[in-house]
């Protein structure tokens, strides 16, 4: 199983100068992304999005910018926007990124859960479903040939034209993002596309039957299962105690859920709904090294998830308490996890 991170790169939305604040978390995002390289993980996501309280609303620029400081780790956005975006364009940024990095790019596109970048460029709200369906149709066609043929209603054809510059990699790897919809799961099984579960609430368990229905749907489309792979991608953070995660945790997430909360008409959370999400069911993975892994192993054997996908960077989390937890996850927490992995694997005769 791959281990990883993401973030949306959050900075203070009522900062005096956003520009300072903007330098301020892209400077500690790199050292970020390069420690993450460093410390064995495998994949660093970076998300997309217009608000005031996200530094990054060019994923793409930062990865390259991650690309010439990292040497192994894979470089994703977490999400693409691709709703909102020109195809031909994302596909021309992250081959670049994959030609700087030596083969570490990826896309993960999503429908996104804002809506900030749909007014910004011009499209329509209305169109929600229609522009990703076709959108997706269209980088899928750029990743399978050099010159494209290629139609649709909501942009312009194109006719025989080359898209350069070509990717290292063969295919430019593209993952799906969800959100927990049922038909986007079954839509990413049947075009044989991996998926990537967003879990920020309730219990995990009750998400497990998707990966079923992806599945299955990919055995419909006669998908073969070696492209099929699984992600959850969840919050949580890692320290030396429990008590110490938790306690540095709380304040930042809770603020951006309120925060987020008070836009969409959800509740207030409270410091007993945090200690109840990140007990033993809950969506949070925060606590200690042994905790947090003891945790992603119990969920691996329920998800059967190829990657693992942890936000720690949310809200105004201090620099140092990340770097503390990004070294502690890839030299206590992934090793412990793949031990107990293997420690329960079959024994092949």
């Amino acid at each position: 199983m791959e281990f990883g991170l993401y973030t949306f790169a959050d900075v203070d939305p009522n900062a005096a100068d956003k520009g300072r604040e903007g330098e301020r978390r892209l400077k500690n995002l790199l050292e970020e992304i390069e420690l993450a390289d460093k410390v064995g993980l495998d994949v660093f996501g970076l998300g997309e999005h217009h608000r005031p309280d996200y530094a990054v609303s060019a994923p793409a620029v930062v990865l390259a910018a991650a690309a010439a400081k990292t040497a192994r780790i894979k470089l994703s956005s977490a999400v693409t926007v691709l709703s909102s975006e020109d195809p031909v364009r994302v596909f021309q940024q992250y081959a670049t990124l994959d030609l700087i990095s030596g083969g570490r790019a990826e896309v993960m596109a999503g429908r996104g859960s804002f809506i900030e970048s749909f007014p910004l460029f011009g499209q329509s709200l209305d169109d929600y479903d229609d522009l990703f369906s076709e959108k997706l149709d269209l980088l899928m066609a750029l990743r399978q040939q050099e010159k494209v043929t290629w139609s649709g209603t909501m942009r312009p054809p194109i006719e025989g034209r080359g898209v350069y510059p070509r990717p290292l990699q063969q295919e430019l790897p593209l993952w799906i993002a969800v959100g927990g919809t049922p038909q986007s799961v079954a839509r990413a099984g049947a075009l044989g596309l991996p998926v990537a579960l967003a879990i920020i609430g309730g219990e995990p368990r009750r998400f497990a039957p998707l990966f079923d229905l992806y599945r299955e749907a990919a055995r419909r489309a006669g998908q073969s299962a070696t492209r099929l792979k699984t992600s959850i991608n969840v919050h949580g953070f890692i320290d030396t105690t429990t008590e110490r995660a938790a306690d540095i945790f709380y304040g930042p997430q809770a603020e951006v859920m309120n925060r987020i909360g008070r836009e969409r008409g959800w509740g207030p959370t409270s410091r007993a709904h945090f200690d109840q999400a990140r007990g033993p069911d809950g969506n949070l993975f925060v606590g200690s090294p042994e905790l947090v892994a003891e945790k992603i192993a119990r969920h691996q054997k329920l998800f059967k998830n190829d990657r693992f996908l942890l936000q720690m960077a949310i809200g105004l989390m201090p620099h140092d308490a990340i770097l503390r937890g990004i070294e502690l996850y890839g030299t206590k927490v992934a090793p412990m996890v793949r031990e107990m992995l293997a420690a329960d694997a079959p024994v092949e005769a």
